[in-house]
């Protein structure tokens, strides 16, 4: 049966995904999907760009309530629409974060590999970055990754004051449990430490996940808990550059907006209408592209399994992210020189996400079902003309 999914329209001229590399690389790295917007938030664009107004609206209460009513109902996480700051993005998100909280030069600890924009954020003001490294296991086979609680005692000083979260998880593709929510919350609390939790992802869910936001697990973890959400990753309009910060915690919220406003950036006002619409009329179309997804991530593990028997592959439980272990074969060179010179597929280089990093790719299935077999034939002809496939 045809999916929508199967095509999509040319992206070279108006995606740096397309862009980056040359005309006769397939891109299955930077983390947007191939698929057009869905058509309702196409309609509000349009009729946006019709109503010729473009001047200054730094606040869209509507869609506030509306994400405040999201939270509470999806993922129990008691929300008011003052609780909402709209933001440009994850990253500026991240950035406010380790500005604003705790002394200056304090630490921050994170669990890595991770989105290397955690790590980043960290070091833009002069802020250690402590990396605690999650191990990794075969899991029916799969590669799975666990938070080391054991490490993170080790790790964790009396000067840090701030924990950065991924859940779920880019780029394992981990929801973690309650259990494992329910012992960080009690480590942030123990050791007083702001827990900001990214959870961009957490509409992006396969059938094997189920996201719990930290901050419902109570009052206590709620007040010293930022988190960050956005339509971008689910409904795939990262370029609206809209996204929110959730913060109960009135003190907390109001040096957030403090130092966001001294930052001069705002969530872009042409892109209200479209994140608007994605929240409110595009519940259809989510339940699509989560099937098409989960159907590519099947096929992408069926073919590793097949025909790469040295590689470890994550069965991701959210997100269109995969992460490969190649350390297992003997390449020439890293994965992801090795992958965009021999076969012409540009990955995601795994120490770009910090400790744990090293002989691996991220790479993203986002993309048509055709598009992805190709890529993963063009990687299987590179491994056996380099007698590294099995």
């Amino acid at each position: 049966m045809t999916s929508r999914f199967d095509t999509f329209p040319p992206r070279r001229g108006l995606s740096v995904k397309w862009d980056a590399y040359d005309a006769d690389v397939l891109p299955l790295w930077v983390a947007d999907m191939d698929f057009p917007a869905p058509e309702p938030v196409t309609e509000a664009m349009k009729a946006r760009a019709a109503s010729g107004q473009f001047g200054y609206e730094m606040d869209a209460p509507a869609l506030r309530e509306v994400i405040a009513a999201r939270m509470a109902s999806r993922y129990a996480l008691p929300t008011q629409p003052d609780d909402v700051l709209l933001q440009p993005g994850l990253v500026f998100s991240l950035n406010v974060v380790t500005r604003t909280y705790g002394a200056p030069g304090s630490p921050v600890l994170i669990p890595t590999p991770v989105y290397q924009h955690f790590i980043y954020a960290a070091a833009n003001f002069q802020r250690p970055a402590i990396e605690v490294e999650l191990p990794s296991t075969l899991r029916d086979g799969w590669l799975y990754y666990e938070l080391d609680f054991d490490a993170l005692e080790a790790a964790v000083t009396p000067e840090t004051s701030v924990f950065l979260l991924c859940n779920p998880h880019n780029p394992v593709g981990r929801t973690f449990t309650r259990a494992e929510l329910e012992r960080i919350a009690e480590f942030c609390l123990r050791h007083n430490l702001l827990l900001c939790s990214d959870e961009i992802h957490a509409d992006l869910l396969h059938p094997e996940g189920a996201h719990i936001s930290i901050a419902s697990l109570g009052p206590e973890i709620a007040a010293r808990t930022i988190t960050l959400v956005a339509p971008s990753k689910a409904f795939n309009v990262p370029g609206l550059q809209v996204a929110a910060a959730l913060i109960s915690n009135r003190e907390l919220r109001e040096q957030f907006i403090q130092s966001s406003h001294h930052l001069g950036v705002h969530a872009s006002s042409v892109g209200f209408p479209g994140a608007l619409a994605a929240y409110t009329q595009c519940e259809g179309w989510l339940a699509e592209v989560l099937a098409y997804l989960t159907g590519n991530r099947n096929a992408l593990l069926a073919f590793v399994r097949a025909n790469w028997p040295g590689v470890q592959i994550t069965k991701p439980e959210a997100t269109y992210l995969a992460y490969l272990d190649f350390r297992g074969v003997d390449l020439p060179a890293s994965p992801y020189d090795f992958f965009l010179k021999q076969a012409r597929v540009a990955l995601s280089d795994g120490p770009s996400y910090g400790k744990g990093g090293e002989g691996r790719v991220r790479l993203n299935y986002g993309t048509s079902r055709a598009v992805l077999m190709e890529a993963l034939e063009r990687m299987d002809v590179a491994l056996k003309r380099a007698g590294a496939a099995g």
